[in-house]
């Protein structure tokens, strides 16, 4: 595949190509002293923060920036900040005193630090939080919905110029909680007198807040496939012999069955549908690297996601298995600075086109822009639970105008149909 060529828009040039919905949240935050940006998760917000904050440097019309952020995100800013932003100084106020000193006082256009570290050091002019910021932004903005919290306080008492507020958690159906993010957002411009006449002007005024289903038109077209996959001889063969052992044992249990049982015996069959215990053999596997070859021979980077992490039905085992594609690795167990090493590593290095991770690792508040197709190696029962955050997660992944989500399962055996059927039977008085 060809390497995408930069976009010029506001002036400047960008490594891909910003929506027209990005657009004109990116004028929203230019022409707007206190804003709330509250589009839903994975429609970029972090990027169009960026990049109204690298177009306002660009005209001089500000020089310093303050994003201040949960500490489990800085990290995503920094890589963002990188990808969009690569010309504007970064300083990183987190961690020890002595640390966040040296920050604040650095020389940057831009400076991240925590909510915590934020509360720690503001009021304290020694520590060097305390100027006159051009912006402040205030990423996953609900954490001050308590108006009476210590960093509520901390964070509306900075000395700024320019107020914005992220968050694409709704806050309309809570007053108070609205309340109090407005009073960052745009401080001193909500008159108790006025009422509910005055909070819907004020809302329609700085408040832009774009669902997924309002922007389709915008995103590129996603082609969503279940590729259903018969066994190999020997999954068919463990798998017959797990189901015939757990189908006794859940007859067994007579009146003390509970849909745990049956989640306990399913588990076990998917993870056969993954590998053969026995063996080894995968059927998956096989139709994966064939894909994984077709997708690198475009140029085309891929995610797989695992429900599993373990040897040797999940994360680790389809890793070693695929070493000679050098695949990078997300899961939980992973500290922030290798999870951060890896996904730097998938959207910087044009070699590395292959990320394996776990689904609760990789389900939520990722942006990668290098990768265009999605892999689910194995199909999540609760479909109702994990849907939506795999949804945001594939939504918040895109480059290409063509973009591909798999999602691979074993063709059900009349076995398995009859455990959907227990298990819709026994949900009710669990």
């Amino acid at each position: 595949m060809a390497a995408v060529a930069p976009e010029e828009a506001f002036g400047l040039d960008w490594p891909y190509p910003l929506f027209g919905y990005q657009k004109e949240g990116i004028e929203k935050l230019l022409d707007g002293r206190s804003v709330l940006l509250a589009d839903e998760m994975g429609l970029g917000k972090t990027i169009q923060a960026i990049a109204a904050i690298r177009i306002l440097v660009a005209r001089k019309e500000i020089a310093r920036a303050l994003i201040v952020c949960p500490v489990t995100l800085i990290a995503q800013w920094r890589r963002q900040i990188r990808i969009w932003a690569p010309e504007l100084a970064v300083s990183t106020a987190i961690g020890r005193s002595s640390r966040r000193i040296a920050a604040w006082r650095a020389d940057a256009a831009l400076y991240l630090s925590s909510f915590e570290s934020v509360r720690a050091d503001v009021g304290l002019p020694s520590k060097g939080a305390d100027r006159i910021w051009d912006v402040v932004v205030l990423d996953e903005a609900q954490r001050i919905k308590n108006a009476k919290s210590a960093v509520a306080a901390a964070v509306k008492s900075l000395n700024r110029a320019r107020s914005w507020a992220l968050t694409g958690t709704p806050l309309e159906n809570r007053l108070d909680d609205l309340l109090s993010v407005l009073d960052f957002a745009a401080p001193g411009e909500f008159r108790p007198q006025a009422m509910g006449v005055g909070l819907r002007a004020l809302m329609a005024r700085v408040q832009l807040r774009r669902r997924r289903a309002e922007v389709l038109d915008d995103l590129p077209p996603k082609f969503a496939s279940v590729i259903g996959l018969d066994r190999t001889a020997a999954q068919r063969a463990a798998y017959r012999k797990a189901e015939e052992k757990g189908t006794v044992w859940l007859r067994s249990l007579g009146r003390r069955l509970r849909i745990s049982h049956v989640l306990e015996l399913i588990l076990r069959l998917k993870q056969i549908c993954n590998f053969c215990p026995e063996t080894g053999d995968s059927a998956k596997l096989d139709d994966l690297r064939r894909r994984l070859d077709a997708f690198g021979a475009c140029g085309a980077k891929a995610l797989v996601f695992s429900q599993f992490v373990e040897e040797p039905f999940g994360v680790l085992r389809l890793a070693r298995e695929l070493r000679a594609l050098r695949p990078l690795i997300v899961t939980g167990g992973m500290d922030s600075a290798a999870r951060s090493a890896a996904l730097d590593s998938l959207e910087r290095d044009p070699s590395r086109r292959v990320l394996v991770l776990s689904l609760r690792a990789g389900g939520t508040g990722l942006n990668l822009t290098a990768a265009s197709r999605v892999i689910h190696f194995d199909r999540c029962w609760n479909q109702q639970s994990r849907a939506k955050p795999r949804i945001g997660f594939i939504e918040s992944v895109r480059r290409d105008r063509l973009r591909y989500s798999l999602t691979f399962a074993p063709i059900p055996s009349k076995s398995e149909s009859r455990l959907s059927s227990m298990k819709r039977k026994r949900c009710s008085p669990i």
